[in-house]
């Protein structure tokens, strides 16, 4: 009997716990925000179906790495691919994910063409100003309805918070970004339409996004959200520093989206948070020293950073629309090409078997805390 007895106490214990612990990400912080995952073309087109699963079971939103990009879908005068955008909705649209559409006007990955007449000369204004349209209506209103958020301007400032002096800037002005979310808000009315960009936490960056959002909405200009890459290493920037980014940015009457997060453990080359993606450093065994495996001791440390930012992110919660890690697993981050090729980084949740790693029990851990 008392072994009996000392069964269903184990038993009750065991059941107790498996309540307490959240079996995925999306279950964690359900109501709370939407967490999702950026996708690479291999999962796109189900070729990485182990990826594919892992994704479904952890996470309730996407995003595309390159798969909406101009130079995938209009990579000539003319010419539109959107083979691979079209499986990357079905897949949202079949297993009812929140999808987001990445991204529409960027000085990055746009085709040279873009900016140039037949002659190659820099186009006036109202021209570029007809394609910016023109692309804009013929991808947004493709997944009119089907895509809930769209990135519509990327990384448009310095880190002085000033505009980035872009070829959009330079043929159109300044006010290229208001025509771009009256273009994206015309072609779907009904999506969420955000600004995007990096290293938000940056003071004088911040301000910049501030003084933007500010005039933007003044103008009437329909833009709802501000996506705060958050690639950051880790010790910056602080969870103190994000806190104050994010209700800053609240306060002009938007939301927050984390829209790209993960966290460089390994040395960097370069000074400051960036991703700018045309940065480059050479090979160097001291860039890269944990080439077979994170110690326990950084996996430690790493899911300590994560809970700090998971916590800060939990609280904000009414301000923020989704959190969205940078990829699925460790395998497929850019973060191990940038901007050392060839590095081996541990920047996400799930390992490169999709393992959840210690950082993945600590973020699911802390909606519960917080409520104890």
């Amino acid at each position: 009997m008392l072994m009996r007895s000392a069964l269903c106490t184990s038993l009750l214990i065991a059941a107790s716990a498996a309540v307490q612990q959240p079996a995925s990400l999306k279950q964690s912080y359900q109501g709370d925000f939407y967490v999702g995952a950026a996708m690479n073309t291999a999962e796109i087109t189900g070729q990485d179906q182990s990826s594919d699963a892992l994704l479904l079971r952890q996470f309730n939103s996407i995003s595309p790495e390159n798969a909406l990009k101009w130079e995938v879908v209009n990579p000539k005068p003319g010419q539109y691919d959107f083979s691979l955008g079209d499986q990357y909705v079905a897949f949202g649209v079949k297993h009812h994910l929140w999808i987001v559409g990445h991204n529409l006007v960027w000085h990055n990955q746009v085709p040279a063409w873009v900016f140039r007449d037949n002659n190659g000369k820099l186009l006036p204004r109202d021209a570029l100003l007809k394609r910016m349209k023109d692309h804009i209506f013929r991808e947004v209103g493709r997944y009119r309805g089907k895509i809930q958020s769209w990135d519509v301007v990327n990384e448009a400032l310095n880190e002085d918070g000033t505009l980035r002096q872009s070829l959009w800037y330079k043929i159109i002005g300044p006010d290229y970004i208001a025509k771009a979310f009256e273009y994206a808000h015309e072609a779907d009315p009904k999506a969420q339409l955000t600004y995007n960009d990096y290293n938000l936490a940056s003071p004088a960056k911040l301000a910049g996004v501030v003084r933007l959002v500010k005039q933007l909405r003044a103008e009437g200009v329909p833009i709802d959200c501000v996506g705060m890459q958050t690639h950051d290493h880790m010790d910056s920037p602080t969870a103190e520093e994000t806190d104050t980014a994010i209700r800053a940015i609240a306060a002009t009457g938007v939301k927050v989206a984390i829209s790209e997060m993960d966290i460089d453990v390994l040395p960097s080359p370069v000074q400051g948070n960036t991703a700018d993606v045309s940065i480059r450093a050479a090979a160097n065994p001291k860039l890269n020293p944990w080439p077979n495996g994170l110690p326990a001791a950084m996996q430690q440390q790493l899911a300590a950073r994560y809970a700090a930012l998971f916590r800060v992110f939990y609280k904000d919660r009414a301000d923020i629309s989704r959190v969205t890690l940078w990829g699925v697993t460790n395998a497929q981050s850019w973060k191990n090409n940038w901007p050392v090729p060839g590095r081996t980084n541990y920047p996400l949740l799930f390992d490169r078997q999709g393992k959840p790693t210690p950082s993945w029990y600590a973020v699911v851990k802390v909606p519960g805390e917080a409520e104890k």
